[in-house]
């Protein structure tokens, strides 16, 4: 089971990228792999929204500066346990690592964590290679948020449960989508959607549904204007680490 995830948004100096990326593949993700009860790792780079979504954070409100919370969002490590308590034994930033590794570590700029429980899910039509407990898919989306109001996020909730969970189950290309409430950091609700592709995710998510945002009558739209974001929510991105394997045809 991996019901909790551990996450780090980070950015990286452009004279540092390839060197830092290199070592974290190398050296910091496998170390993580090796702790008591951490189910896998895996890294993305954010590649940003589609057209469709280019215009989300004019509908969607921003963490206030005042709040103080890091704005990275280039990179997100993504770590997996069954429970949110796995990162408190023993605490997530109290690590035991090599000594070299705190210089290298400290290269990441602008970094931000949370640790979310999961609260539901729903399979999509291409789970079928994404194995129960195994490492997120090779495209995903990943929004973290807060609500303004309890009336808003009733009706946040209702919308998952009524309309984009449906939804999700029977879209192409979907792997698995899942819902979370934060147990550490700023926001509150995460939903973290898993796709086979970003040419999947961008043809049948982004373009026919989450462009619908522009249309304050429909329910996402509603949804989208009631949500704080944490900076670069929500993030598009490719796994880095583990590889991806190509299919062969």
């Amino acid at each position: 089971m991996n019901e909790a995830i551990w996450a780090t948004w980070y950015d990286l100096p452009d004279e540092d990228r390839e060197s830092s990326l290199a070592w974290l593949h190398a050296h910091y993700l496998p170390f993580l792999t090796q702790q008591p009860g951490y189910a896998w790792v895996a890294h993305y780079r954010n590649v940003g929204p589609g057209p469709s979504l280019a215009s989300y954070h004019d509908f969607a409100g921003h963490t206030p500066d005042s709040e103080g919370v890091e704005t990275g969002s280039q990179y997100v490590i993504l770590v997996g346990a069954a429970s949110t308590h796995t990162f408190l034994k023993p605490v997530f930033t109290e690590l035991a690592m090599p000594l070299n590794f705190a210089p290298m570590l400290a290269k990441r700029m602008n970094l931000r964590q949370a640790i979310f429980a999961e609260e539901a899910r729903v399979n999509g039509p291409a789970s079928d290679g994404r194995l129960p407990g195994s490492t997120p898919s090779p495209a995903i989306q990943f929004g973290t948020y807060r609500v303004r109001s309890f009336a808003e996020e009733l009706s946040l909730n209702m919308w998952y449960a009524h309309e984009r969970f449906p939804l999700m189950s029977r879209m192409p290309g979907s792997v698995l989508t899942r819902k979370f409430v934060s147990m550490l950091g700023w926001a509150k609700h995460g939903v973290l959607y898993e796709f086979d592709s970003l040419e999947s995710r961008t043809l049948h998510f982004e373009e026919p549904h989450e462009s619908r945002i522009v249309d304050p009558k429909a329910w996402v739209g509603k949804v989208v204007r009631s949500t704080l974001h944490t900076p670069g929510s929500p993030v598009v991105g490719e796994r880095i680490w583990p590889p991806v394997i190509p299919i062969k045809e």
